[in-house]
């Protein structure tokens, strides 16, 4: 595994903002079934952000852009600190290029397959990419449609850690869910869940039960918080200040637990940070 970058010590004023985007108005790769109006540039993330006391982002590769990571990699490059970054690579992806992203803060690549193909056939075979991913201490990010993931997770090497979007999107909040067992047969401690974008959930599933459930079979160490600003598509939900408040409705008020899924859980996967 390379050496981190920079370690900035864990305390009760580190928070951090799992799942953000950053964009410019109208890019987009061709090809791509969305193509932003707007702009959404760090700056403004970083406003919103401080008023909420969050201090520490994590810059996730918009499916629009696909592999060009060029301005996420600016970002990081300017908040060596602050930032960390998970790009989207093609599955020939070489380990010197990924090793070269290592030192400008990227921890992870992400499979995006939601409104798309769930065909994995390329990545199944991407025994190179894997291997990289597992050298560079790196995680696979998955976003699929909901309840696509346990197809998904088949036919994916069974080792590689994970992180999963938006609460892993099962087409129930049940301990019988196919989604909830393909995530439990994985184990404990391979796994992060993203409590995120609550309405990208299939209609009828109660954010809290499901949060609540991933707290009882994953544990605390398993759960991030993220924003998933600017919440592309669904804009209207972007209210900083709501989306920041939400994990203490789907949690609790519990201090403690808040802080870890805030701070230490985050600061552990992509800083490499221990709590004290």
């Amino acid at each position: 595994m390379l050496p981190l970058l920079s370690k900035p010590a864990l305390s009760s004023a580190v928070s951090v903002d799992t799942h953000l985007h950053v964009f410019a108005p109208g890019q987009s790769v061709p090809g791509a079934r969305y193509t932003p109006a707007y702009a959404a540039s760090l700056e403004d993330w970083q406003a919103v952000a401080r008023a909420q006391a969050v201090t520490h982002g994590v810059l996730v590769q918009t499916s629009f852009m696909g592999t060009d990571n060029t301005l996420l990699l600016a970002q990081l490059d300017q908040h060596p600190a602050t930032l960390r970054g998970v790009v989207v690579v093609k599955p020939d992806a070489a380990l010197p290029l990924l090793m070269a992203w290592h030192a400008r803060g990227v921890r992870g690549i992400r499979l995006n397959l939601a409104g798309g193909s769930h065909g994995t056939d390329d990545w199944a075979a991407a025994t190179r990419l894997w291997d990289a991913v597992s050298q560079l201490g790196w995680h696979l990010e998955l976003h699929t449609d909901t309840g696509a993931l346990p197809g998904v997770l088949a036919l994916l090497p069974h080792d590689l850690p994970l992180v999963l979007d938006h609460f892993a999107k099962p087409a129930r909040a049940s301990l019988h869910d196919a989604t909830v067992l393909a995530v439990r047969r994985c184990g404990v401690g391979k796994v992060h869940i993203k409590l995120s974008a609550a309405y990208r959930l299939a209609l009828g599933v109660d954010p809290q039960e499901l949060a609540r459930l991933w707290l009882g079979e994953l544990g605390p160490d398993a759960l991030l918080w993220g924003s998933d600003w600017p919440c592309t598509n669904h804009e209207a939900r972007a209210e900083y200040a709501k989306l920041h408040a939400a994990l203490e409705d789907w949690l609790g008020a519990d201090t403690a637990l808040t802080h870890q899924v805030r701070s230490a859980n985050p600061m552990r996967l992509y800083w490499g940070q221990l709590p004290r």
